[in-house]
């Protein structure tokens, strides 16, 4: 039951009165030689950042420390070339063991043994491995000891032995904060929650790296002064999560998803008046993981559901849509009674994106402890809305931070303009000052996100898109741990500009420039990406190609595809921090010197698209002068487009801008007669976007002869402009 990527799909919230939902489009290594049971809630990453020796190693990038610094992929330890040769790490004091992993890099140990001891001299054999193929060793052992050693005895090739990450798991030996119930205490506007009957304020943030991957990244949540997770799913993935979390004293809102979450794309539409089968089965689902939980040290609370009260109106209108949110928030109540059946030591709760939906809690869910909520830009307006309202139950924040898509104005370009790096970072402060400013009520938030995209949806909420921190994830910090005195910080970007943010000619050079400063003094290096989201619907960053022109100004090379695209500078200093801008900029079709002979000139073609999609596409309105409009042919090959210039006319110049459905290979004809041709231009590499040809000749008509596709559709032209 885990639910899409928030960043896949980052929905449109609102506090206030409905409106439209809209949605953008937001190490599994094989264990070679044994499969450890799965780990006990006591079992703890003991050696990670433990001091670690080496018989040898192979030079100075590959010292001991580098297989127990906790990255997987990046740094190793590698010995010198011959057979007997050990790594050892030093736990700082004895440990009860239970397992050891072994993750090789291609120079890996054919046969060695896992050996521990109690003061580095005197070594026991606790594991003994022969025929080792390499991959990722995960060793079950028994026993207790402060040092624990690979013992490499033969070598699987001529190289030495080389080690990724050697890690060793057991018993911490430390003791986890006070455990005990966790409840909402209190009374009317004067509530606390409360675990083992302590005091508790939610400081947190929503999860989003892999669940196995929670042990590398717990320490900096807990360094930030984080308390709390929250998860959309919970299931048999959430246990190393869990674990992660209980091992650095952090709490965990596990969450239930339920369609259709925040809305289109987030699992489909349930009819919840009558579909009991749905309902059955996710009342089944959801208690046997409340059962399998319900006693792990981590779990602070359950969450049921996700924007759905919202979420629904694009599944229903009118009185069903009515007969619907009352339904589902019903069958949420029937979630909690079930819950609290299993579980009552837990509260549980539900969340939505819209205030409008807790009348329909406080009127159909009377068993939710309390209320949840997302709120980004218009965060400070949930306190007023609780209090019109006149609820009777304290609320969590479950995502806030800085404005969303859906909140912001549009730029020059007609798309949402994304706040800048500071203005993100101002917008978790203020986040979080209007959660703790309303007392007794707001009982803290999980701001929104510990995730790592590097993409169009990462850069506007991440806050450590590709694991570098911005300007965001230090405002968190200062708010939950109080100070971020001492902490190196991101380079800043401010007043970006776009030299033509409107009309940047495809495959030509536009210049971007900002001021970038580091507050550490520290050197920067640049970096520029693209998005084509708002273009082609492609989320992720790609590199632009681009030349520094020197006082942090630079020429970039626009893309081939028409429409608005975003260009991105990060600006890196080298100490794993990172700023980030962002504008917009719309390419166009590249001026061409001339007059377009063909416009609105009358236009042939062998086929026509009557009706798909934006279709009809007749042939004229490739020579219409409007680039949203476009001739599409029949899925077939081949195909042909012509234009009737009138009269024999000189000819400089065609320019073609092409749909998706591009051409492959065609070429360009010319006739005096509209029935003798002659080819002026041949091409079969063709890949679509823009393609400018000089054909330097005289004729009455211009036809593409197009003889093979470049997809599985038909060809199509958003203009075939001939100059002269």
């Amino acid at each position: 039951m885990s639910p899409p990527s928030p960043l896949a799909a980052p929905p449109h919230r609102t506090r206030g009165a409905t409106a439209a939902l809209t949605l953008g489009a937001l190490l599994a290594s094989s264990l070679t030689l044994a499969t450890a049971p799965a780990a006990s809630a006591a079992e703890t990453l003991l050696s990670q950042g433990r001091p670690a020796t080496a018989s040898s190693i192979e030079g100075p990038a590959f010292s001991a420390s580098a297989a127990v610094d906790g990255n997987l992929t990046g740094t190793r330890w590698a010995s010198q070339w011959s057979d007997t040769q050990w790594l050892q790490v030093d736990l700082g004091a004895s440990r009860n063991l239970s397992r050891v992993v072994l993750t090789w890099e291609g120079a890996y140990g054919k046969n060695y043994e896992i050996q521990v001891s109690d003061n580095g001299t005197d070594w026991r054999t606790a594991r003994t491995v022969i025929g080792g193929d390499g991959g990722t060793d995960d060793l079950t052992i028994t026993g207790s000891g402060r040092y624990v050693r690979m013992n490499g005895l033969v070598r699987s090739s001529g190289y030495g032995y080389s080690l990724w990450e050697f890690q060793v798991y057991g018993e911490s030996g430390t003791t986890h904060p006070p455990q005990g119930a966790v409840r909402v205490t209190g009374s009317q506007g004067n509530w606390q929650l409360t675990v083992g009957g302590q005091p508790y304020t939610v400081k947190g943030l929503t999860w989003g790296p892999a669940m196995a991957d929670a042990p590398r990244h717990m320490p900096d949540l807990r360094s930030m002064g984080v308390n709390t997770v929250r998860t959309w799913g919970t299931d048999a993935s959430s246990k190393p999560l869990l674990d992660a979390a209980a091992a650095q004293g952090l709490k965990v809102v596990n969450g239930f998803w339920l369609q259709p979450g925040g809305g289109p794309g987030s699992g489909g539409c349930v009819n919840y008046v009558t579909d009991t089968t749905y309902k059955n089965a996710m009342l089944t689902e959801f208690a046997k993981w409340v059962d399998t939980y319900k006693s792990h040290p981590a779990t602070l609370m359950w969450n049921v559901g996700n924007e759905s009260v919202l979420g629904l109106q694009n599944c229903y209108g009118g009185t069903e849509l009515e007969a619907q949110r009352n339904a589902y928030t019903t069958f949420v109540n029937d979630v909690a009674k079930k819950i609290h059946s299993i579980d009552p030591d837990h509260p549980v709760t539900s969340t939505d994106a819209w205030t409008g939906a807790w009348p329909y809690y406080k009127r159909n869910a009377p068993d939710l402890d309390l209320y949840s909520m997302n709120a980004y830009g218009d965060i400070c307006g949930v306190r007023q809305d609780w209090i019109d309202g006149g609820y009777t139950k304290p609320y969590l924040i479950t995502e806030t931070g800085n404005a969303g898509e859906w909140e912001v104005p549009d730029d020059v370009n007609g798309i949402p303009d994304e706040p800048t790096d500071v203005q993100k970072a101002e917008g978790y402060t203020k986040a979080w000052d209007c959660v703790t400013g309303h007392r007794g009520v707001a009982l803290g938030a999980t701001m929104f996100h510990y995730g790592l995209e590097h993409d169009f949806g990462g850069v506007w909420f991440n806050l450590l898109p590709d694991g570098l921190k911005r300007l965001s994830y230090y405002a968190v910090k200062k708010a939950y741990a109080g100070s971020t005195t001492g902490d190196n910080t991101p380079p800043v970007i401010t007043d970006m500009t776009v030299s033509t943010p409107t009309a940047a000619p495809a495959g030509r050079e536009f210049t971007v420039r900002a001021d970038i400063r580091d507050p550490d003094g520290d050197p920067i290096t640049p970096k520029i990406y693209l998005s084509g989201n708002y273009a082609n619907g492609d989320k992720r960053l790609v590199d632009a190609q681009w030349r520094s022109l020197g006082n942090n100004t630079f020429a970039v090379t626009a893309p081939e595809k028409l429409g608005v695209w975003k260009v991105y500078i990060q600006a890196e200093d080298g100490r794993g921090n990172a700023g980030i801008e962002t504008k917009s900029v719309k390419v166009v079709a590249p001026p061409v010197t001339g007059t377009n002979i063909a416009l609105n000139r009358p236009t042939t073609a062998s086929s026509a698209q009557a009706s798909y999609g934006d279709c009809p596409c007749p042939a004229s309105n490739a020579t219409d002068g409007n680039t949203s409009t476009r001739w599409a042919s029949d899925w077939s090959d081949p195909q042909w487009i012509q234009v009737d210039l009138g009269s024999a006319r000189p000819i400089r110049t065609v320019q073609l801008v092409w749909d998706p459905a591009y051409a492959r290979a065609y070429e360009v004809q010319v006739s005096d007669n509209g029935t003798t041709w002659r080819t002026v231009h041949t091409t079969t590499t063709g890949n679509g976007d823009i393609d400018t040809i000089e054909p330097a000749t005289t004729a009455r008509y211009v036809k593409l002869q197009l003889t093979a596709r470049g997809t599985g559709w038909g060809y199509s032209l958003h203009e075939f402009g001939v100059y002269g």
